[in-house]
């Protein structure tokens, strides 16, 4: 038995020589950027590579794998004029290929960020001091208020922090450095029915279920999945006075 695994152990090392051996098809360039001509042209190119190379990302993620030397094939070929596909062949399976790969998001990702939602909801839901509304709506409230409560159709002022279920930041005024301000009944179904649980001066902070929030939908350019759960930290800062109905009616005349 010996006999024949040392011949063959010897072969696949044989192999994985030959293979780190090979040069690399397109390896990273040595070239100095000196001039700057130099650098705008290689500023021009590393541009379209980056953009490129987020696409190969997201496609991915959805597990939609291309061979990444091959996209580098093409785009050596288009500069030099020899491309292998005319433009309406490369149109056609460049939206075949947008198609699949939101299937596929929605698929993969849609179906993981469901999955990790539920779980982290039936987790979030046994803590001390969270309630859950009839909706799903889950809300703890971190500072409570003393002022005003909003209606659905009130106008809010607010600081806030929304994350997905791994922490990750999507939105933060807090980091642009300044309160939103915005119609409740403009948001998504979760701010609508959870602010109008606050009084001004309050800090909650939200569970929403998808449903609640942007559903199957994909947003922000992939910062939030679809089917994602969101968490946000809310400050309630003021509800603003209502505008008078006819001077509502008259704003809404001229938009038109």
């Amino acid at each position: 038995m010996n006999r024949v695994i040392k011949p063959l152990a010897l072969s696949a090392l044989t192999l994985a020589l030959a293979a780190c051996s090979q040069p690399e098809q397109y390896p990273v360039s040595q070239e100095e950027l000196k001039t700057e001509e130099q650098k705008q042209a290689y500023a021009l190119g590393s541009s379209v590579g980056r953009f490129v190379g987020r696409n190969l990302d997201q496609q991915e993620e959805a597990e939609v794998m291309l061979d990444r030397n091959m996209v580098i094939a093409g785009f050596v070929d288009a500069v030099k004029g020899e491309v292998k596909l005319n433009e309406e062949e490369a149109e056609k399976l460049l939206n075949d290929l947008r198609s699949t790969v939101m299937e596929q998001r929605q698929n993969v990702l849609g179906s993981k960020a469901a999955e990790q939602g539920e779980a982290y909801q039936a987790e979030n839901a046994k803590k001390e001091g969270v309630t859950v509304t009839e909706s799903g709506l889950q809300y703890e409230v971190l500072e409570a208020g003393d002022g005003t409560s909003p209606a659905a159709e009130d106008t809010v002022e607010v600081h806030y922090e929304g994350t997905l279920v791994n922490g990750e930041v999507f939105d933060s005024s807090y980091e642009r450095g300044e309160p939103t301000v915005f119609p409740l009944n403009r948001v998504i179904p979760g701010w609508t029915e959870g602010l109008q649980l606050m009084q001004e001066g309050a800090k909650y902070r939200f569970v929403i279920p998808a449903e609640l929030a942007y559903g199957e939908r994909e947003v922000g350019g992939g910062q939030i999945p679809p089917n994602s759960t969101l968490i946000f930290t809310v400050e309630l800062l003021d509800v603003k006075d209502q505008q008078p109905a006819e001077a509502d009616a008259t704003a809404g005349d001229e938009t038109n």
